[in-house]
C-alpha cells in the first residue's frame, strides 16, 4: 500500500553555482557512501542535482519536511544495475519504522537544465489500518 508520493525539481546551474561557492556543501548534504558514488561520477553537477532532488522527493513522500532527522539520513545510492535506491539510516530510519514505511522507490532524471525525482513511500505488508 502506498503511504505517500513526492516530487522535486531543481535547476542544475543552481547546484553547480552553490558547489562552486561552497565546496564543503557536498559534505553537509551527502553521506560518505553518497560522496563515494558522486565521486565515481566526477561530481558532475547533474548527478549531484539528481541525488539532491531525490532526497527532497523522498522527504516529501513521507510528508514531514526535514524535521527530526538529518538530510544525510536519507541516502540515495545505486544497486548493481545502477538503479537509484533509498537507504534509510539514523533518525530517518527510526521515523520510517514508526510509520510502517518499509521502502521508498525513487526515480531520477535530468535534462540540460533541470534534475527531477519522484519517490513513492510503500507501507510494510504487515501494516493494518
Amino acid at each position: 500500500m502506498i503511504y505517500g508520493i513526492g516530487t522535486d525539481i531543481i535547476e542544475i546551474d543552481r547546484i553547480r553555482n552553490s558547489i562552486n561557492k561552497n565546496p564543503k556543501l557536498l559534505q553537509k548534504l551527502f553521506s560518505e557512501d553518497e560522496l563515494d558514488l558522486l565521486s565515481s561520477k566526477n561530481f558532475k553537477a547533474e548527478s549531484v542535482a539528481g541525488n539532491f532532488s531525490a532526497k527532497e522527493a523522498v522527504i516529501k513522500s513521507v510528508g514531514t519536511g526535514l524535521r527530526g532527522f538529518s538530510i544525510k539520513d536519507v541516502q540515495i545510492l545505486r544497486d548493481d544495475l545502477n538503479k537509484p535506491i533509498v537507504v534509510f539510516s539514523g533518525e530517518f530510519k527510526n521515523f520510517c519504522e514508526s510509520i510502517n514505511v518499509e521502502k521508498i522507490l525513487v526515480s531520477i532524471s535530468h535534462s540540460k537544465n533541470y534534475a527531477v525525482a519522484n519517490a513513492i513511500a510503500i507501507l510494510s505488508s504487515n501494516y493494518v489500518e
